[in-house]
């Protein structure tokens, strides 16, 4: 079982996963600190933690159903010389999903409610936001892991690097979370971002593939180019 360790092989791809796991879950992070930022300030960490462990956990079960996974990749039926697989199916939903909610998110950062009602609203919501993160964790997990089955073929390798990465996202999701909750057009940027990878989803859903390098190179310069106009937004503020 633990014969990997005495392989540097495994220990390269064990760093290698881990690095790209935590890459790939940028966006999770940013979705989960968007959605519990809707909670009240006691209710965030445990809603980011949870949410978090949600994704450990379902990345996990992933794995652990291997069979089931490959399986989601042969076609199922065909649409308009398409064919169309379980992987496309859940791809295409959860692209759908990403897009409506964060449009309505941007639409509710705008038009903030009343801060009584928005309380109330708050709190009624703290398990229909669990059930948001679960979904989109499935669809934000479909990816990770089947890259993780293409690079490593140690099960126990690919676990620990998924239980390593969700642990860094679990120690930079507060920081981020109140970073992105305290600079309102910083919010409506990382909303942005998640249409972006919405969007991407249905493409990838429809085998129009959009590397994933170009869109975190836009997020990228995206945030530089946004964190030059906060310190900018600063020093107008400072003068005299």
């Amino acid at each position: 079982m633990f014969d990997w360790m005495a392989s540097p092989e495994a220990w390269i791809a064990l760093l290698t996963l881990t690095s790209l796991e935590i890459v790939l879950g940028i966006d999770n992070i940013i979705f989960i600190s968007i959605l519990v930022g809707r909670l009240p300030e006691q209710q965030r960490q445990s809603g980011r933690i949870l949410g978090l462990g949600l994704a450990m956990g379902t990345r996990i079960l992933l794995l652990l159903s291997l069979s089931w996974l490959m399986k989601l990749t042969a076609p199922l039926f065909v649409a308009f010389e398409q064919e169309i697989s379980g992987r496309d199916l859940i791809l295409l939903i959860g692209g759908l999903f990403l897009v409506a909610k964060s449009t309505h998110e941007i639409h509710h950062a705008m038009t903030p409610e009343e801060s009584g009602e928005q309380s109330a609203v708050k709190k009624a919501n703290f398990f229909s936001i669990l059930a948001q993160i679960a979904v989109l964790d499935i669809v934000f997990s479909l990816d990770s892991v089947i890259t993780a089955v293409g690079m490593v073929s140690q099960i126990e390798v690919m676990i620990i690097a998924i239980i390593l990465a969700v642990l860094v996202m679990m120690l930079a999701a507060k920081p981020i979370g109140d970073f992105v909750e305290s600079h309102p057009t910083l919010k409506v940027l990382a909303l942005s971002f998640l249409i972006l990878v919405g969007v991407a989803l249905i493409g990838e859903s429809l085998d129009f593939h959009i590397p994933k390098g170009y869109i975190y190179f836009a997020m990228g310069f995206s945030v530089v180019v946004e964190m030059i106009n906060i310190k900018m937004r600063k020093r107008l503020i400072a003068k005299p």
